[in-house]
């Protein structure tokens, strides 16, 4: 396996939160940016929810480079290379597939895969993966569940998303499993 998944310890050096942002319209793209860096953020999350996403995806990593841009709700190998082609340094899904643990193999650019279950964790552990997104958070049992699975995977490294608010931040980030947290609070 030469997937890059170790590399989000060296692209989220000084991250501890990634906003997920959905942009409608192209117009919204730089300007949400900016905002996004102004507030602190050096590393953001695009969802591919909507038409322009890759677009925005582009046109943001052109214009601001230091901005680590990353695309998430990746479903499939075509959204993948699209979002690599557009420019995006990582690359996020809710869960994982063959197909896209197969493309990220093939790939320079970082993929995160999400899990819910520590059979997915074991799966994903075996061939390599240290990094994993834990989707969606809130709803799989939150704290509780990433705190019970420390123990059998000490070496694995989280970044959860799903129903996490600014106040619950904190909470996840103290945990010693936990690499960086999504959340949408600040775009709002």
């Amino acid at each position: 396996m030469s997937h890059k998944n170790h590399q989000f310890a060296d692209l989220l050096k000084n991250t501890n939160v990634i906003p997920v942002i959905v942009i409608n319209s192209l117009d919204e793209a730089l300007p949400t940016a900016k905002r996004m860096m102004d507030m602190g953020y050096n590393s953001l999350e695009i969802t591919l929810r909507t038409k322009c996403a890759i677009l925005a995806i582009k046109e943001i990593t052109d214009q601001m480079p230091e901005l680590n841009v990353g695309a998430g709700t990746v479903l499939n190998q075509q959204q993948y290379e699209e979002a690599v082609m557009a420019g995006a340094k990582f690359i996020v899904s809710p869960g994982h597939t063959k197909q896209l643990l197969n493309v990220a193999d093939q790939s320079d650019v970082p993929y995160l895969p999400g899990v819910m279950s520590p059979s997915e964790i074991m799966n994903l552990a075996e061939i390599g993966y240290q990094y994993l997104k834990f989707f969606p958070a809130e709803a799989a049992g939150g704290i509780k569940m990433l705190k019970s699975i420390l123990g059998p995977f000490p070496h694995i490294k989280f970044c959860p998303t799903g129903g996490i608010t600014e106040k619950l931040s904190q909470e996840y980030l103290a945990l010693t499993n936990v690499i960086c947290v999504g959340g949408t609070w600040m775009v709002n």
